[in-house]
């Protein structure tokens, strides 16, 4: 493996794609060889971002065709869905992927059919996947040559779930996720109800019984518990840039206390640099991890008896997209977990 590995970003334009960049400029063991954003082809990133002119000797943003793929050594997907799995069935299998979209996070082509409202375009491609949930996916990356980042509720969501799920201490019955979210998880497309005066001063759930995350996280939970399951699952959008909580309520398995949720959180993460178990009757917040690729989570009774409710707290543009995408890429070429992602949280 060269000393320095050899990067592509797909979707450079982006809220996503200038965030990786913005994480791999200061990442000792990559060189950005290539950046691509077709509708903006032949600018430079400071012409589309203001705060990439520091960096003027970034690659100029390409059209996807006329990347120099026989320069690169990995390639960030920060592409819609269908068109990423598009563009990345057709590259040299030689280089590996870290795709951002929603194109291979899911296991059943036809759930993606149902969800997504097309047919998947890299069937095979999908079945090669691993789901990069980086904490609780380490012993996968290292030989894997394609991996999808999850989405950023599911990030927040399963980090809180899945070890408790697993150690049986919580049912699989009536989960329920009500989660809050920056508006830079809408993407950077001219949208009316994102315009400032639309957003600002207010908050209002959205996807109401139907949102595209619902089957990324049953499906993981589903392994988790070993049955299928159904959760209620409400997003909201706050009028903030970055930032997400997830406010989970469960209910506790035969015999489990809270205690014994929180100990097995605290365990499960001991050695994980960045998810942290807050001390008892600390409440995670957005403020904690703005900015950084921290997780925080924490474990509360609710008043109602054998129930609990689990909160956690993440960037959704780093942890929930493109610090776990570069968190997945280090352990998949054997570099140390944290590179590129020391950046404490930033407060105020």
């Amino acid at each position: 493996m060269a000393a320095t590995i050899r990067i592509a970003v797909l979707g450079a334009s982006g809220y996503t794609g200038a965030d990786l960049v913005r994480l791999a400029l200061t990442h000792p063991g990559v060189e950005i060889r290539a950046l691509a954003a077709s509708q903006s082809a032949g600018k430079a990133m400071a012409d589309v971002w203001p705060h990439m002119r520091i960096y003027p000797n970034l690659p100029p943003l390409l059209r996807a065709e006329d990347m120099p793929w026989d320069e690169i050594d990995a390639v960030f997907g920060c592409l819609p869905h269908a068109a990423s799995a598009e563009l990345l069935a057709q590259i040299d299998p030689r280089i590996r992927i870290i795709d951002l979209s929603a194109d291979f996070r899911l296991d059943d082509e036809h759930i993606y059919a149902e969800w997504y409202g097309v047919a998947h375009p890299a069937p095979a491609l999908m079945q090669q996947a691993v789901y990069g949930l980086t904490e609780l996916a380490r012993d996968s990356l290292p030989e894997a040559r394609l991996v999808a980042c999850p989405g950023c509720y599911p990030t927040a969501a399963l980090l809180a779930l899945l070890p408790v799920a697993r150690a049986g201490l919580v049912k699989p019955a009536n989960i329920t996720i009500n989660a809050l979210s920056g508006v830079t998880g809408a993407g950077r497309s001219l949208k009316q109800s994102n315009l400032f005066a639309e957003i600002a001063e207010a908050t209002a759930p959205y996807g109401l019984g139907h949102h595209r995350h619902m089957p990324e996280m049953e499906q993981e939970l589903a392994k988790a518990f070993g049955q299928p399951l159904r959760i209620s699952f409400t997003p909201h959008l706050l009028p903030m840039n970055r930032g997400e909580l997830a406010t989970i309520t469960v209910e506790l398995g035969a015999g489990a206390t809270i205690g014994q949720l929180r100990a097995c959180l605290v365990e499960c993460y001991a050695d994980a640099p960045f998810v942290h178990v807050l001390p008892e009757g600390v409440a995670p917040a957005t403020r904690m991890v703005r900015g950084s690729n921290h997780v925080v989570i924490n474990v509360f009774a609710d008043r109602i008896a054998g129930r609990a409710i689990i909160v956690s707290a993440i960037d959704n543009l780093v942890k929930g997209s493109s610090g776990q995408a570069l968190q997945n890429f280090n352990l998949m070429f054997g570099l140390p977990e944290d590179q590129g992602l020391q950046a404490a949280p930033l407060f105020p």
